[in-house]
């Protein structure tokens, strides 16, 4: 079933990634504790010492909100503790701590792709009568509808927003005007500037995008495939789209960069792509907008004047673009022991208009209005990729499918499996896990 067009709030409506969609945005960060700004968070002190682990991945974009709610809310008889930890380790412990009867986590960083699953089993606190609670102090209302909407489930709220994260494309300006290059907006147009990047001699592989393949790669593919307006799933009469003609294109198109990409890119995460940028050996990368603030530090590459940045571009020219769209927010877990009112004002005091200006530009807050041109070099990009994203799908099986079909789709861009037969093994898997959901 071909996917709907929707607005840039729509979208973010139900912007979302799985916890292997998501890998991509994992470790790396950038931004130090010492340096996070202390914000309001006043809450009653608990009667007994109290100690609120928060499990959150590093990255420059999460970093802001963990490290101030750390900063700010560890006080009277509380004390905020988040160990370190890369997005890999994050979705094992989430998986973990929600298992039991009580769990290690009090507050966990979520994204609303994981909001359906998990509330569907009940393993999440709903967030209504909080938020209603909180609203006015913390001025709840200035957070963006649809990024709420897009951690709800069934007219629940389950997260409380903080951010949301877009693909980007940066590219080297320098490069681009030495050879009267304009950037890319379609796969065709991008395969014919890495061609002629490539013809200078200086860079070999001037694409960088992450498709690590026990992760990251099934991101790569539902973005092509979204761009070609196609959905995993035709969610009305529950069967897969692997055996449509898009299916096998987002293949063929993905396939098509790779003469423009290092050898190895199936062993590339982000960071590893922020490296290719910042050393020089690429200059054309495609991630989420969390990392695009890094590019633009001069202590991390000698290039940090000469990144520009512009909307991903669509696969076959049409207004979807590839991209990948996620709202990131903070849950409170149902087997905590910890207060939960307690809980709410810590998140609530990390996602307020203070913390929210002070994450730009490392991040996109969901507070209305941060983000503009003047607060972010790359705000202009990421305003027009949301408005193109493909829509998402949320629904509790489309984690499993996405994780269940990684495997084939890595054997297939890597060439190990022939397109035909990979898309038929991706709607066996597709098939039999929708039929757990029909009974």
């Amino acid at each position: 079933m071909p996917r709907s067009r929707t607005t840039a709030l729509g979208t973010l409506a139900v912007a979302m990634s799985t916890a292997v969609l998501l890998s991509a945005c994992g470790a790396g960060s950038r931004t130090a504790a010492e340096t996070a700004t202390e914000v309001p968070c006043d809450f009653p002190p608990p009667a007994e010492p109290t100690t609120v682990n928060v499990l959150a991945y590093n990255s420059s974009a999460i970093d802001p909100f963990t490290n101030m709610m750390v900063a700010s809310c560890s006080k009277e008889q509380v004390t905020v503790a988040h160990e370190p930890i890369d997005f890999g380790g994050q979705v094992q412990k989430t998986i973990a701590t929600l298992a039991g009867e009580t769990g290690t986590y009090d507050i966990v960083e979520t994204y609303g792709f994981v909001i359906p699953q998990y509330a569907s089993q009940q393993k999440l606190m709903p967030l209504d009568d909080l938020f209603a609670e909180f609203e006015q102090e913390y001025a709840l209302g200035e957070l963006n509808e649809e990024m709420r909407e897009g951690l709800s489930y069934e007219g629940q709220l389950y997260g409380l927003p903080m951010q949301a994260q877009m693909y980007v494309m940066a590219y080297r300006k320098d490069v681009f005007d030495a050879l009267g290059l304009q950037p890319p907006t379609t796969f065709a147009e991008l395969r014919e500037v890495a061609g002629a990047i490539q013809q200078a001699g200086e860079i070999q592989y001037p694409i960088a995008l992450p498709l690590l393949a026990s992760a990251d790669i099934i991101t790569a593919y539902d973005a092509a495939l979204g761009s070609l307006g196609m959905d995993l799933v035709d969610a009305e009469a529950m069967t897969p789209n692997f055996d449509t003609p898009e299916a096998a294109q987002a293949f063929e198109e993905l396939r098509s960069l790779l003469p423009y990409m290092d050898p190895q890119v199936t062993t590339f995460d982000q960071p590893r792509v922020q490296q290719q940028m910042y050393n020089g050996s690429a200059a054309i990368a495609v991630m989420f907008s969390g990392r695009m603030a890094d590019l633009t530090k001069p202590e991390n590459s000698r290039f940090a004047q000469q990144f520009a940045f512009a909307p991903p571009p669509s696969v076959a020219g049409g207004d979807v673009l590839y991209n990948s769209l996620s709202v990131d927010g903070w849950s409170i877990p149902a087997n905590t022991t910890v207060d939960p009112k307690l809980l709410f004002e810590m998140i609530a005091a990390s996602v307020g208009p203070e913390a929210s200006r002070a994450a730009v530009p490392a991040a996109f807050p969901a507070r209305e209005g941060i983000v503009t041109p003047q607060s972010s070099p790359y705000a202009e990009a990421a305003l027009e990729s949301i408005d193109k994203a493909p829509p998402a799908e949320p629904y509790p099986w489309t984690s499993r499918i996405s994780n269940d079909i990684r495997p084939v789709v890595a054997s297939v861009i890597l060439g190990q499996t022939p397109v035909a037969e990979g898309t038929a093994q991706m709607q066996q898997i597709a098939t039999q896990i929708l039929a757990e959901y029909k009974q």
